[in-house]
Protein backbone atom coordinates (compact mmCIF):
# COMPACT_ATOMS: atom_id res chain seq x y z
CA UNK A 1 0.00 0.00 0.00
CA UNK A 2 0.94 3.75 -0.72
CA UNK A 3 1.98 5.52 2.36
CA UNK A 4 3.35 8.28 1.39
CA UNK A 5 2.04 10.54 -1.94
CA UNK A 6 4.20 13.21 -3.01
CA UNK A 7 3.08 15.66 -5.56
CA UNK A 8 4.79 18.41 -8.02
CA UNK A 9 3.28 21.62 -8.03
CA UNK A 10 3.24 23.86 -11.36
CA UNK A 11 0.96 22.19 -13.84
CA UNK A 12 0.23 19.21 -11.47
CA UNK A 13 -1.80 20.88 -8.63
CA UNK A 14 -1.78 24.33 -9.74
CA UNK A 15 -1.72 26.79 -12.61
CA UNK A 16 -0.21 30.58 -12.07
CA UNK A 17 -1.19 31.60 -15.80
CA UNK A 18 2.70 32.58 -16.35
CA UNK A 19 3.22 34.21 -12.76
CA UNK A 20 5.80 32.14 -12.16
CA UNK A 21 7.57 32.87 -15.37
CA UNK A 22 7.04 36.34 -15.11
CA UNK A 23 8.40 36.84 -11.58
CA UNK A 24 11.68 35.49 -12.95
CA UNK A 25 11.87 37.77 -16.01
CA UNK A 26 10.85 41.27 -13.50
CA UNK A 27 13.61 39.43 -11.11
CA UNK A 28 16.07 39.16 -13.37
CA UNK A 29 15.09 43.19 -15.14
CA UNK A 30 14.79 44.73 -11.96
CA UNK A 31 17.58 43.14 -10.10
CA UNK A 32 20.17 42.71 -12.67
CA UNK A 33 19.18 44.67 -15.42
CA UNK A 34 18.93 41.61 -17.96
CA UNK A 35 16.14 41.46 -20.35
CA UNK A 36 14.26 39.11 -22.54
CA UNK A 37 15.91 35.94 -21.00
CA UNK A 38 13.17 33.83 -19.30
CA UNK A 39 11.30 33.69 -22.83
CA UNK A 40 14.40 31.36 -24.30
CA UNK A 41 14.37 28.52 -21.39
CA UNK A 42 12.33 25.76 -20.83
CA UNK A 43 10.69 25.48 -17.26
CA UNK A 44 8.45 22.66 -16.99
CA UNK A 45 9.59 19.74 -14.45
CA UNK A 46 12.88 21.64 -13.42
CA UNK A 47 14.65 23.31 -10.51
CA UNK A 48 14.07 26.87 -9.70
CA UNK A 49 18.07 27.08 -9.05
CA UNK A 50 18.73 25.10 -12.18
CA UNK A 51 16.50 27.80 -13.80
CA UNK A 52 18.31 30.70 -12.43
CA UNK A 53 21.71 28.91 -13.52
CA UNK A 54 20.71 28.93 -16.72
CA UNK A 55 19.53 32.58 -16.39
CA UNK A 56 22.64 33.42 -15.19
CA UNK A 57 24.61 31.89 -18.35
CA UNK A 58 22.40 33.89 -20.87
CA UNK A 59 22.65 37.11 -19.09
CA UNK A 60 26.51 36.58 -18.24
CA UNK A 61 25.63 36.96 -14.66
CA UNK A 62 28.26 35.25 -11.77
CA UNK A 63 26.55 32.58 -10.14
CA UNK A 64 27.98 33.47 -6.98
CA UNK A 65 25.88 32.30 -3.76
CA UNK A 66 25.39 36.61 -3.28
CA UNK A 67 23.80 36.70 -6.57
CA UNK A 68 21.54 33.82 -5.90
CA UNK A 69 20.17 34.92 -2.66
CA UNK A 70 19.55 38.49 -4.43
CA UNK A 71 17.82 36.48 -7.62
CA UNK A 72 15.25 34.57 -5.13
CA UNK A 73 14.88 37.43 -2.39
CA UNK A 74 13.75 39.70 -5.09
CA UNK A 75 12.06 36.87 -6.96
CA UNK A 76 9.56 35.92 -4.04
CA UNK A 77 8.30 39.73 -4.00
CA UNK A 78 7.49 39.76 -7.34
CA UNK A 79 5.81 36.47 -7.20
CA UNK A 80 3.96 37.61 -4.51
CA UNK A 81 2.96 40.83 -6.50
CA UNK A 82 2.19 39.08 -9.87
CA UNK A 83 -0.07 36.04 -8.03
CA UNK A 84 -2.13 38.61 -7.07
CA UNK A 85 -3.38 39.64 -10.25
CA UNK A 86 -3.13 35.77 -11.93
CA UNK A 87 -5.98 34.22 -12.84
CA UNK A 88 -4.72 30.91 -12.40
CA UNK A 89 -6.47 28.02 -9.88
CA UNK A 90 -6.47 24.84 -8.95
CA UNK A 91 -6.20 22.18 -11.39
CA UNK A 92 -9.32 20.36 -11.77
CA UNK A 93 -9.20 17.14 -10.51
CA UNK A 94 -6.70 18.14 -7.91
CA UNK A 95 -9.15 18.51 -4.68
CA UNK A 96 -11.38 15.20 -5.36
CA UNK A 97 -8.03 13.11 -5.46
CA UNK A 98 -6.44 14.46 -2.75
CA UNK A 99 -10.04 14.41 -0.40
CA UNK A 100 -10.20 10.74 -1.33
CA UNK A 101 -6.37 10.04 -0.37
CA UNK A 102 -7.23 11.70 2.99
CA UNK A 103 -10.92 9.65 3.99
CA UNK A 104 -9.03 6.59 3.00
CA UNK A 105 -8.99 3.84 6.01
CA UNK A 106 -5.23 4.30 6.09
CA UNK A 107 -4.31 7.24 4.31
CA UNK A 108 -1.01 8.09 3.32
CA UNK A 109 1.08 11.37 4.59
CA UNK A 110 0.51 13.86 2.02
CA UNK A 111 3.90 15.97 0.84
CA UNK A 112 5.40 18.18 -2.22
CA UNK A 113 8.48 17.21 -4.34
CA UNK A 114 9.01 20.14 -6.19
CA UNK A 115 11.50 22.36 -7.93
CA UNK A 116 10.14 24.95 -6.02
CA UNK A 117 12.50 26.94 -3.70
CA UNK A 118 10.37 26.57 -0.12
CA UNK A 119 8.93 29.78 -0.20
CA UNK A 120 7.63 30.03 -3.44
CA UNK A 121 6.20 27.05 -3.56
CA UNK A 122 4.90 27.89 -0.07
CA UNK A 123 3.79 31.91 -1.63
CA UNK A 124 1.92 29.87 -4.58
CA UNK A 125 -0.19 26.61 -2.84
CA UNK A 126 -1.24 29.64 0.24
CA UNK A 127 -2.93 31.71 -2.27
CA UNK A 128 -4.88 29.05 -3.90
CA UNK A 129 -5.95 27.46 -0.17
CA UNK A 130 -3.05 24.55 -0.71
CA UNK A 131 -0.32 24.65 1.58
CA UNK A 132 -1.92 23.67 4.44
CA UNK A 133 -2.53 20.04 3.13
CA UNK A 134 0.36 18.91 3.32
CA UNK A 135 2.51 17.67 6.09
CA UNK A 136 6.24 17.75 4.56
CA UNK A 137 7.74 18.66 1.65
CA UNK A 138 11.34 18.86 -0.58
CA UNK A 139 12.06 21.84 -2.56
CA UNK A 140 14.38 22.97 -5.03
CA UNK A 141 16.31 25.07 -2.85
CA UNK A 142 17.61 21.76 -1.12
CA UNK A 143 19.32 20.31 -3.96
CA UNK A 144 19.66 21.19 -7.66
CA UNK A 145 19.35 17.47 -9.05
CA UNK A 146 15.84 16.97 -8.61
CA UNK A 147 16.15 13.48 -8.32
CA UNK A 148 17.88 14.26 -5.30
CA UNK A 149 15.13 16.75 -3.93
CA UNK A 150 13.00 12.94 -4.10
CA UNK A 151 15.52 11.17 -1.69
CA UNK A 152 15.13 14.38 0.68
CA UNK A 153 11.51 13.71 0.30
CA UNK A 154 11.70 10.19 1.25
CA UNK A 155 14.02 10.46 4.19
CA UNK A 156 12.07 13.15 5.43
CA UNK A 157 9.03 11.36 5.17
CA UNK A 158 10.80 8.11 7.01
CA UNK A 159 11.63 10.20 9.98
CA UNK A 160 7.93 11.41 10.46
CA UNK A 161 6.61 8.10 9.85
CA UNK A 162 9.30 6.62 12.08
CA UNK A 163 9.88 3.82 9.51
CA UNK A 164 12.05 3.78 6.53
CA UNK A 165 9.65 4.13 3.54
CA UNK A 166 10.35 1.40 0.64
CA UNK A 167 9.48 3.04 -2.92
CA UNK A 168 6.97 0.63 -3.70
CA UNK A 169 5.06 2.35 -0.63
CA UNK A 170 5.54 5.61 -2.16
CA UNK A 171 3.11 7.61 -5.08
CA UNK A 172 5.10 10.51 -7.17
CA UNK A 173 2.15 12.38 -8.94
CA UNK A 174 3.93 15.11 -11.54
CA UNK A 175 3.08 16.00 -15.14
CA UNK A 176 6.22 15.89 -16.99
CA UNK A 177 9.01 13.09 -17.87
CA UNK A 178 11.03 14.66 -15.10
CA UNK A 179 8.61 14.07 -12.58
CA UNK A 180 8.05 10.39 -13.37
CA UNK A 181 12.42 10.31 -13.62
CA UNK A 182 12.86 11.25 -10.11
CA UNK A 183 9.63 8.67 -8.63
CA UNK A 184 11.73 6.19 -10.68
CA UNK A 185 15.15 7.48 -9.08
CA UNK A 186 13.68 6.26 -5.23
CA UNK A 187 11.63 3.44 -6.97
CA UNK A 188 8.45 4.92 -6.54
CA UNK A 189 5.45 4.25 -8.34
CA UNK A 190 4.33 7.23 -10.38
CA UNK A 191 0.89 8.84 -11.45
CA UNK A 192 1.45 11.14 -14.29
CA UNK A 193 -0.93 13.45 -15.31
CA UNK A 194 -1.07 15.39 -18.68
CA UNK A 195 -2.32 18.86 -17.22
CA UNK A 196 0.94 20.26 -18.00
CA UNK A 197 3.36 21.57 -20.56
CA UNK A 198 3.86 17.24 -21.89
CA UNK A 199 1.55 15.43 -24.14
CA UNK A 200 -0.01 11.62 -22.88
CA UNK A 201 2.81 10.80 -25.46
CA UNK A 202 5.72 12.27 -23.81
CA UNK A 203 4.40 11.16 -20.91
CA UNK A 204 3.81 7.85 -22.04
CA UNK A 205 7.76 7.24 -23.29
CA UNK A 206 8.81 7.66 -19.92
CA UNK A 207 6.47 4.48 -18.94
CA UNK A 208 4.41 5.74 -15.43
CA UNK A 209 2.60 3.06 -13.80
CA UNK A 210 -0.65 5.48 -14.41
CA UNK A 211 -1.66 8.14 -16.67
CA UNK A 212 -4.38 10.17 -16.92
CA UNK A 213 -5.58 13.47 -18.53
CA UNK A 214 -6.40 14.99 -15.48
CA UNK A 215 -6.12 13.61 -12.27
CA UNK A 216 -10.51 13.27 -12.14
CA UNK A 217 -9.71 10.25 -13.71
CA UNK A 218 -8.55 8.11 -11.05
CA UNK A 219 -9.59 7.16 -7.62
CA UNK A 220 -7.37 7.27 -4.59
CA UNK A 221 -8.24 3.50 -3.58
CA UNK A 222 -6.74 2.59 -7.55
CA UNK A 223 -3.44 4.15 -7.18
CA UNK A 224 -2.88 2.89 -2.99
CA UNK A 225 -3.52 -0.50 -3.09
CA UNK A 226 -6.37 -0.14 -0.47
CA UNK A 227 -9.55 1.42 1.12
Amino acid sequence: MIRLALFDVDGTLIRTNGAGMAAFARTLASEFGVRDCAERIRFGGRTDVSLVRELFALGRIEPSAENFRRFFDCYVFWLDHLLAQSRGGVIPGVWPLIRELQSLLSPPLLGLLTGNIRLGAEIKLRHFNLWEVFRIGAFGDEHEDRNRIAVVARERASRILKTERRGDQILVVGDTPHDIRCGRAIGARVLAVATGGATMEQLQAQQPDWLVRDLGEIGAAEVCGGR
